[in-house]
């Protein structure tokens, strides 16, 4: 009897390691990453070396209408078939993510490799045969390395036939179509639920012809300011910073020294957005800073206010901005892939250039200093962790988080600004906090609950980026979503 306890037992243990991976989990997203390589990369612009480094030597591909093939036949079959240039197919392959299951494979305890079912839909130029196709990887860890050692393609069938949901969400062929008809080239979407990241979403291209990864990186213009706002918030929750310390005592700006106005500014007024300054200089006719009002008296959202909070961190901790954020935000929640700054390790491969609405492309942007403001890189998931991170409590204190998401001035179409954030009344005693991004080539915008910890995050590199929004709030945030555009409809 023990021995037949002993041994469920064993089985149920054995179960329980080899669950599938929640979307969330690092072992989904590295599967993920390397899908994205294989497919949007390699297959889709037929870069063939991504094949070369993805797929193990001992590979074993097995195709319901094709055959078996070894790592030289496939290859051989994929440079003399799909990414023959005589061939004029442009075969395309999308994964839909949410059909994806993702199981670890251990051994003695040991993560090895891991198996991945799902499904892909692929399109060509001849219609006939545009539809769906369902498949199992098995990667495997080979020397440190992931890499595709079996692979199953399965169940073939015409895109007519496919049952597919007509929710163009749940169709990468139709969003891909949604966008172009939109001129969007790039677009990101990051879902958090529960308080957890939930689901990574790139769709298009960063560049002509080049397919936009898992990992692409996009500008994100002003959704720098909640970051710059959560570092100052930070350093005041650990007793380093006072939210209303007159600024003059670290810094004062040249151009407004001899106006008395400048000892009214504090890290609240700016973060609220009361500084009396233009959203910048520049605006001025003889590009200077000014006071507009009376600080503290009104809302006018202003760049100007959250460099001179930059310069006033910079001299009081006598680190930059890049370095205060990534030792307070960056390295603790693994945001490997956001900085303030242009420098060499910058990825140019994922980054998505920015368009306007003509589909030209903009000059990128190479800041040297960071802003405060504007132009921070970043990705889907590394924004979506800090907001995650932002939804349960931002690592502040108690009283500082209740200031940020406390209404401290009152903005247009009734809404409020918190600290950083601009907040929502969504009726109920519910609130959204949420910022918005815009410049050159860039429309940014993200939602967050705190009190059921839901959000969505959106990103675009295009001017026409905002088109899309409406469509994407309602899907993804439902009555929340219908009374956010019903506010920004008054």
């Amino acid at each position: 009897m023990k021995k037949i306890v002993l041994i469920i037992s064993l089985n149920l243990t054995s179960f329980l390691i080899n669950a599938q991976v929640d979307a969330s989990s690092d072992l989904s997203k590295t599967i993920l990453e390397k899908d994205s390589l294989l497919f949007n990369v390699g297959f889709n612009t037929c870069d063939i070396s991504q094949f070369e480094k993805l797929l193990s030597n001992n590979l074993k591909f097995y195709h319901d209408k094709d055959g078996i093939s070894d790592k030289a036949k496939f290859l051989t079959d994929l440079k003399n078939g799909i990414c023959n240039q005589e061939v004029n197919r442009k075969v395309k392959r999308f994964l839909i993510k949410e059909n994806t299951e993702i199981f670890p494979l251990y051994k003695n305890g040991i993560l090895y490799g891991a198996v991945q079912n799902g499904a892909h839909q692929f399109s060509e130029k001849r219609e006939t045969q545009a539809g769906i196709a369902k498949f199992t990887n098995v990667w495997q860890l080979e020397n440190g390395e992931w890499k595709l050692t079996t692979s199953f393609s399965f169940d073939h069938k015409p895109y007519e036939n496919n049952n597919l949901e007509k929710n163009i969400f749940d169709n990468e062929t139709e969003i891909e179509k949604w966008l172009k008809e939109n001129k969007v080239p790039t677009l990101g979407i990051g879902v958090i639920k529960e308080g957890k990241l939930h689901q990574v979403k790139v769709f298009g291209e960063i560049s002509k012809g080049i397919t936009a990864p898992y990992n692409t990186i996009f500008n994100v213009a002003s959704l720098t300011k909640p970051v710059t706002a959560i570092v100052a918030l930070k350093l005041v929750s650990l007793g380093k910073w006072n939210l209303d310390e007159p600024l003059y005592k670290y810094w004062t700006d040249p151009d407004v020294a001899n106006d008395a106005r400048n000892k009214k500014l504090t890290t609240r007024i700016i973060l609220s957005h009361q500084t009396g300054f233009p959203n910048w200089r520049t605006m001025n006719e003889n590009g200077k800073l000014n006071f507009q009002f009376e600080p503290g008296t009104k809302y006018q959202y202003s760049g100007e206010g959250m460099e001179y909070l930059r310069k006033a961190l910079e001299k009081k901790f006598r680190k930059s901005l890049q370095q205060l954020a990534h030792e307070l935000i960056f390295r603790p929640l693994k945001m490997t892939d956001t900085k303030y700054i242009w420098d060499k390790n910058v990825d140019t491969t994922r980054l998505a250039i920015g368009y306007d609405k003509d589909e030209k492309a903009y000059e990128t942007v190479k800041n040297k200093i960071p802003n405060a403001a504007d132009d921070l890189l970043t990705t889907v998931e590394d924004y979506s962790k800090f907001l995650v991170s932002v939804i349960n409590g931002g690592d502040l204190s108690k009283n500082v988080f209740e200031e940020m998401t406390k209404n401290q001035v009152a903005t247009t179409k009734g809404k409020h600004f918190g600290l950083g954030f601009e907040i929502y009344d969504l009726g109920n005693g519910e609130i959204a906090l949420s910022h918005g991004g815009s410049d050159k080539g860039v429309q940014t915008l993200f939602f967050i609950f705190p009190q059921t910890q839901d959000g969505l995050l959106i990103f675009t590199n295009s001017d026409n980026g905002v088109n899309v929004y409406e469509k994407i709030l309602k899907e993804y945030l439902g009555e929340k979503g219908q009374k956010i555009v019903d506010i920004e409809m008054k």
